[in-house]
This record gives structure tokens, sequence and C-alpha cells, in this order.
């Protein structure tokens, strides 16, 4: 018998956690402090009701902030889908600035060249 009102305080008390932990994203059907009630009012059938009805399983939208999150690409100054003249233009962009460091590389090595050949 202790066992089994162990199990259930632990049930109530992990589920209130839970819920009161959770952001508001986390919420399928009702809001936070309906969960709360449920669950205080009828323990164990809150407790399930919560875990099949009420919570939402899926990703959370404050986990969306990771790799390839176009919020990151907006808030660094980038457009986040570019078409591809666009995309053609900006690798034009890239190539051009590359040669231009290349010519000014091959430059600074003649200049280099000359000026031990003079002293």
């Amino acid at each position: 018998m202790f066992m089994l009102s162990t199990f259930y305080f632990l049930v109530l008390v992990l589920t209130l956690a839970d819920i009161i932990s959770g952001g508001p994203d986390k919420f399928k059907n009702l809001n936070k402090l309906t969960w709360v009630f449920i669950v205080i009012i009828i323990p164990l059938a809150g407790s399930v009701l919560w875990l099949v009805v009420g919570r939402e399983w899926g990703v959370s939208r404050q986990q969306m902030g990771s790799f390839g999150d176009p919020r990151r690409a907006e808030a660094a100054g980038f457009t986040p889908q570019l078409s591809t003249e666009a995309e053609l233009a900006a690798l034009d962009r890239e190539i051009e600035r590359a040669e231009k460091q290349d010519r000014i590389r091959r430059l600074e090595a003649q200049v280099e060249e000359k000026r031990r050949a003079q002293g």
C-alpha cells in the first residue's frame, strides 16, 4: 500500500512540475492554470490526461535557435533564401574579390623581388 501511494504521489509531483516548468508552446489544448487545477482535482486521471491529451510532444519553439534557423541568418544580416540569380551574383562577387586579393599578393611579391634585386 505504501508503494502504491508513493507512486501515486510521485506521478502527481512530476506531472505538476512538468506543467509548471513548461513554456506556452508546451500546452496543446488548455492553458497552464487549467491543467494544474485538473491534475490537483483528479490527480491520477489528470496526469494521464496531461500526458496523452494536453502536452505538446513536438519540437519546442524555444529550441529552434539551432544551426539553420532562419532567425539566425536574419540576425546576422543575411537573407535566408536567395534566388538563383542572387546566389550567382554573390558567387561572382566572391570570385572577383578572391582574384583581386591574389593579384595584390602577386604584385607585392614582385615589389619585394625588385627591392631585393636593387638592395
